[in-house]
C-alpha cells in the first residue's frame, strides 16, 4: 500500500491547529506520515503541537509559505503527498483511504476529490460546496481547476514537474497544478467524496489588495502554461457563484 505524507503549514494558528491534527490522527488509513512546518510560532501553536507528536516538526524562519511548502515536499517520505493547512480538517476519518483507493486502482499519478467551506466558527456550516467534478484538458481553458486542498500526488510527480514557484505569492498552488494537469501523460483520477472542510478567510481574499494580486498571479499561470488567458480567468471566477447553491 502507498504511503500517505500530509504536510501542514502552521504559523500563530493556535486557535485552529488541533482541529487539524486531529482530523488527520482520526484517519482511519494506517500508512500515513503528518508533517508540520512552522514559521516560528509566537503563541501556543507549538505546544499544541507537540501534544499530538507528529512524525516530523520543523520550526525555522522560512521566506513564505511557498518556500515552507518546498521544504515539506522534500523532507517526505511518503509516496503520496498531500497538504491539509492549519485552518482546515479532513471532512471524514477515511479521507486517506478512499485517496489511496483511487490513486492505486486507476494506477494515477494525482488524485483530487470535492470541498466545503465551512464557517470560521462552525465547520459543520457549509457556505460553499465545491464539486470538481472529473477532469478533461478542455475544461482547464474555461476555468476549471481542482480544489487544491484536496489534491493529492505523488512525489515522483513533484520530482518530474517541479515544485511550487515560489516567485508566486499567492497562485503558485494554480500554477504547479495547472503545471502537472497540462501534461498529455499525466493522468489524474476523481474521488466523489468531499475530503476537505476549509475554513472561510483564506489569504487570497483577506483584502482587496490580495485579491488584486491573486487575478494578476492567476493570469500569469494561465498564460506561462499555455491554458489560457484573459477567458480562462473570467470562467475560473464565475465558476465560484454555483458553489454557493450546491450546499
Amino acid at each position: 500500500m502507498i504511503k500517505i505524507s500530509v504536510i501542514t503549514l502552521c504559523k500563530n494558528n493556535e486557535d485552529t491547529i488541533a482541529d487539524a491534527m486531529q482530523s488527520f490522527r482520526c484517519q482511519d488509513y494506517p500508512h500515513k506520515e503528518h508533517i508540520i512546518i512552522d514559521g516560528v510560532s509566537t503563541d501556543n501553536t507549538l505546544n499544541i503541537v507537540r501534544q499530538f507528536l507528529p512524525d516530523i516538526l520543523v520550526s525555522e524562519p522560512d521566506c513564505g509559505m511557498y518556500f515552507a511548502a518546498n521544504k515539506g515536499i522534500s523532507i517526505a517520505t511518503g509516496d503520496v503527498i498531500a497538504f491539509l493547512h492549519a485552518d482546515d480538517i479532513f471532512a471524514a476519518p477515511n479521507v486517506l483511504t478512499k485517496m489511496a483507493e483511487t490513486i492505486e486502482q486507476n494506477n494515477s499519478q494525482a488524485a483530487y476529490a470535492d470541498l466545503c467551506y465551512v464557517s470560521k466558527d462552525n465547520t459543520d456550516h457549509i457556505v460553499r460546496y465545491w464539486q470538481a467534478g472529473k477532469f478533461s484538458f478542455k475544461r482547464l481553458k474555461y476555468g476549471w481547476m481542482p480544489p487544491h486542498p484536496t489534491f493529492f500526488a505523488k512525489k515522483s510527480a513533484y520530482l518530474q514537474y517541479g515544485d511550487f514557484d515560489t516567485a508566486f505569492k499567492i497562485a503558485a498552488d494554480y500554477d504547479l497544478m495547472l503545471r502537472f494537469l497540462s501534461k498529455p501523460d499525466f493522468k489524474v483520477s476523481y474521488c466523489p467524496i468531499t475530503a476537505v472542510k476549509m475554513r472561510v478567510g483564506g489569504i487570497s481574499n483577506r483584502s482587496a489588495s490580495n485579491i488584486a494580486i491573486k487575478l494578476k498571479e492567476d493570469l500569469h499561470a494561465a498564460r506561462k502554461n499555455q491554458i489560457g488567458g484573459i477567458v480562462t480567468l473570467i470562467f475560473k471566477n464565475l465558476r465560484k457563484i454555483n458553489q454557493f447553491f450546491k450546499r
